[in-house]
């Protein structure tokens, strides 16, 4: 799991960074499916996903995204935030067995709305595989 963290508004500056790591397995993809109802074999049937181009299953895009929303909700800016949006481009494929870096960096604050726009990006190894932006309420404290 993850640790707990909460910064209120009034902590929160431009350049602050956070991140976390998974490993994704064939049951976390698995799991997802069930979850979101996504069975797409590309992603779930080894058989069938070894004979398209990627060789192998892959991850769901939004299961690698979703370690974003690991990094907003526990440590920056952690407890009791809010998603307000997030926009992703998905660059390369995740492969079950990736080990996944979603990492954060807070590049707007408004402290008069408690909001933050954070630059957001997942990779493996040294690839980009998705990025974006996100917009968070956070508390006031």
């Amino acid at each position: 799991m993850t640790s707990q963290k909460s910064y209120t508004i009034s902590e929160l500056a431009v350049g602050m960074t956070s991140s976390y790591a998974k490993t994704l397995s064939q049951s976390d993809v698995t799991t997802f499916a069930e979850v979101c109802g996504d069975d797409n074999p590309v992603h779930v049937d080894p058989d069938y996903a070894g004979k398209t181009m990627f060789k192998g299953c892959i991850a769901h895009g939004m299961l690698t995204g979703s370690l974003i929303s690991t990094v907003i909700g526990t440590q920056l800016p952690g407890n009791g935030s809010i998603y307000l949006s997030q926009s992703l481009r998905f660059k390369a494929p995740v492969m079950v067995g990736d080990r996944v870096e979603a990492s954060v960096e807070i590049i707007d604050v408004d402290s008069d709305r408690n909001r933050i726009v954070l630059f957001c990006q997942c990779r493996v190894a040294d690839k980009v595989v998705l990025d974006g932006e996100a917009r968070v309420m956070v508390p006031a404290g």
